[in-house]
C-alpha cells in the first residue's frame, strides 16, 4: 500500500480520502528540517502547504517519494527542479483558492482606498476624526495588475465590475485573452507609469524576486496604492518603507512578506500600511477544497498514475498514463536530440504522428517534446508552461497525424526550424516498448540511445570509420554502440557511437581534426 506523509495541517478529511483510496496516511505537523529528513525515506507521497520547505537537501533522504502535492497554488517552497531531476512529479491546487485569494486582494483595495483599519481603530479609540479619513472612489481608478493568471483574471473581473479600468502586465498573458479578460495588455513600464492602484499576483520566480523595488516605485505615480497577496518576495520591503515616508506611495496593504512569520518588520507601525497575516487562501471554503483536491490527486497519481494539475508532467488521466509511458520517453528523447543540434534560436517546430501512436492522446508528448527541445534554452520551463512559452515568443508549433503507418507500425517525427536551417529527428517503439531513433537529418539509421553520445557528420569514405575508432580509443574512449547511416554512397554519413563516459572537449576536437569530419558534438540523454 502506497504511504503519503501529511506534513502541513490539512482538513481531516483529507486522510480519509487517502483511505479510502488505498493509501496510508499519516500526520506529521510541526516537524523541523532534520526531523522530516529522518521519516521521509519511508513515504511515497509528500502533502504539504506553504510551511513546508521540499528542498534538494530533503529530497535526497527521499528514494521512495513519487509525488509531492502542495496545497495551494504557489510552490516557492518546492525545489521543482530538483523534484524533476528525480523523477517526482510536483502537483498543486490552482482553483482551490483562487477566488479567496482574489476577493481578500479586493478587500485589501477597499481597505486603502477608505482606510478603513486606520478608521476603525481611531474611532474604537474614542476619537471621531471624520476629516482626517479622507479616501478615495475605485470607480474609474486604473488597476495594474502583475500576473493575470487564476487569481489575477478574478480580480480584473471584481475590478471591471468596480467600473474601474484595468490594465495587466503578465508574459504570458496572449493577446485574444487579454480581449476575453476585457483588460489592457501592457508592458511593465507602462504599468509602473499608468496604475492608480498596483496589485500582484504573480510566482515567486527569479524573474520577478525584488519585481517592486527603487527603481520601480520611482517610475510609479506619486499617491499609488500597492497591494500584495501573492509572494513577499515580490516587494524590496525597505523601498516600499522610504516611498511610504516620503508619500510618493500612498499606501500598501500586504498580506505576505519576505520573511514569514513576520513577527517583526521594518513595515510594521506605518500610518499608511493595511497588513494581514497571510489571509490570502485562509476560508472554510478555500482550506477544504484544497486539502480535498490534493488528497485526491496524490492518491489517484499513486493507485492509477492519474497525473492532475501537475507543474512538471503532462495531464494524464489513468487509462492513458500506461499506454503512454514508452511514447513519453521516446518524444523527450526526440526532443532532447533536435534541441542538441540546435544553434540558433528556434522559430518553428512541427510533429508527425504516424500509426498507432496518431490515435493516443498526443497532447503530453507534444509538451514533453518540446519541453526536452526549449529546456535548455529558457529556465522554468515545464509541461505546464511551455505552450504559453512558444506563443509568447513566436515559435509555431504544429501538429499533424496519420493513422495510417508507413514504414513503421507506430512513428513520432520532429522538425525544429532555426534561423540557420532544420533539423530533423524521427524515432519508433521496437515492440511498442523500447525507443529507437530511425531518421535523423533526413539519414535513415538505426540507434538506441544512452547517457552519453557522440554525433559525428562525415564524408563516406573508406577507412573513416577506423580512423574514428583509433582517435577514440587513443583518448581513452570506450565504446559501447556504434551506428551508422548514409544518405547516399560516398554521399554524407552520420556516425552515431554511444561511449561510456562524458566526452571532454579535447576529445571532440581530436574528432573534428580526423580528415572528412563535416560536424562533430557531444550529446547528453
Amino acid at each position: 500500500m502506497p504511504k503519503v506523509l501529511i506534513a502541513d495541517a490539512l482538513s481531516p478529511r483529507a486522510a480519509a480520502i487517502f483511505a479510502e483510496r488505498g493509501v496510508e496516511a499519516d500526520t506529521l505537523t510541526g516537524l523541523s528540517p532534520e526531523e522530516l529528513k529522518r521519516v521521509i525515506g519511508g513515504y511515497d507521497g509528500l502533502a504539504v502547504r506553504s510551511a513546508t520547505k521540499v528542498t534538494k537537501a530533503l529530497l535526497d533522504h527521499a528514494p521512495r517519494l513519487k509525488v509531492v502535492g502542495r496545497a495551494g497554488i504557489g510552490v516557492d517552497n518546492i525545489d521543482v527542479a530538483a523534484a524533476t531531476q528525480r523523477g517526482i512529479v510536483v502537483m498543486n491546487t490552482p482553483f482551490g483558492n483562487s477566488i479567496t485569494t482574489a476577493e481578500h486582494a479586493i478587500a485589501l483595495m477597499f481597505a486603502l482606498a477608505r482606510q478603513i483599519p486606520a478608521a476603525d481603530r481611531s474611532t474604537q479609540a474614542g476619537k471621531w476624526e471624520k476629516s482626517r479619513f479622507m479616501g478615495v472612489e475605485l470607480a474609474g481608478k486604473t488597476l495594474g495588475i502583475i500576473g493575470c493568471g487564476n487569481i489575477g483574471s478574478i480580480v480584473a473581473d471584481r475590478a471591471i465590475g468596480l467600473k474601474m479600468r484595468v490594465i495587466a502586465y503578465d508574459p504570458f498573458l496572449s493577446p485574444e485573452r487579454a480581449v476575453a479578460l476585457g483588460v489592457e495588455k501592457v508592458e511593465l513600464e507602462q504599468l509602473f507609469a499608468r496604475a492608480d492602484i498596483l496589485t500582484l499576483h504573480t510566482p515567486l520566480t527569479d524573474a520577478t524576486r525584488n519585481i517592486i523595488d527603487a527603481a520601480a516605485i520611482a517610475k510609479m505615480k506619486r499617491g499609488v496604492r500597492i497591494i500584495n497577496c501573492a509572494r513577499g518576495g515580490l516587494i524590496v520591503e525597505n523601498a516600499l518603507k522610504a516611498a511610504l515616508d516620503s508619500g510618493h506611495v500612498a499606501g500598501a496593504a500586504l498580506d505576505v512578506f519576505a520573511t514569514e512569520p513576520a513577527k517583526e518588520n521594518i513595515l510594521f507601525g506605518h500610518e499608511n500600511l493595511v497588513a494581514t497575516p497571510h489571509l490570502g487562501a485562509a476560508t472554510t471554503e478555500a482550506q477544504e477544497n484544497v486539502a480535498l483536491q490534493i488528497a485526491e490527486q496524490i492518491a489517484d497519481f499513486l493507485t492509477a498514475g492519474a497525473v492532475v494539475n501537475a507543474l512538471n508532467m503532462p495531464a494524464l488521466s489513468a487509462e492513458e498514463a500506461t499506454r503512454l509511458k514508452p511514447y513519453m520517453r521516446l518524444a523527450e528523447q526526440l526532443g532532447s536530440f533536435a534541441g542538441q543540434l540546435s544553434r540558433t534560436g528556434i522559430t518553428a517546430v512541427s510533429i508527425e504522428y504516424e500509426g498507432h501512436v496518431a490515435a493516443l492522446n498526443a497532447k503530453p508528448l507534444t509538451a514533453i517534446a518540446l519541453t526536452a527541445l526549449l529546456g535548455p534554452r529558457f529556465d522554468a520551463v515545464n509541461m505546464v508552461n511551455v505552450g504559453l512559452l512558444c506563443r509568447e515568443r513566436d515559435i509555431r508549433v504544429s501538429e499533424t497525424r496519420r493513422e495510417e503507418p508507413t514504414d513503421y507500425q507506430t512513428l513520432i517525427r520532429l522538425t525544429a526550424r532555426t534561423e540557420r536551417g532544420s533539423h530533423r529527428v524521427a524515432g519508433t517503439l521496437f515492440g511498442l516498448v523500447k525507443p529507437r531513433l530511425v531518421e535523423v537529418e533526413d539519414i535513415e539509421m538505426e540507434a538506441e540511445l544512452g547517457p552519453h553520445m557522440l554525433l559525428v557528420r562525415n564524408k563516406d569514405k573508406p577507412g573513416f570509420i577506423g580512423k574514428l575508432g583509433r582517435t577514440l580509443g587513443e583518448a581513452g574512449v570506450n565504446i559501447a554502440t556504434f551506428h551508422l547511416g548514409r544518405s547516399a554512397p560516398g554521399a554524407e554519413a552520420i556516425a552515431l557511437v554511444q561511449v561510456d563516459q562524458p566526452l571532454e572537449d579535447p576529445v571532440i576536437d581530436a574528432v573534428c581534426s580526423i580528415p572528412d569530419v563535416v560536424r562533430a558534438k557531444a550529446m547528453r540523454f
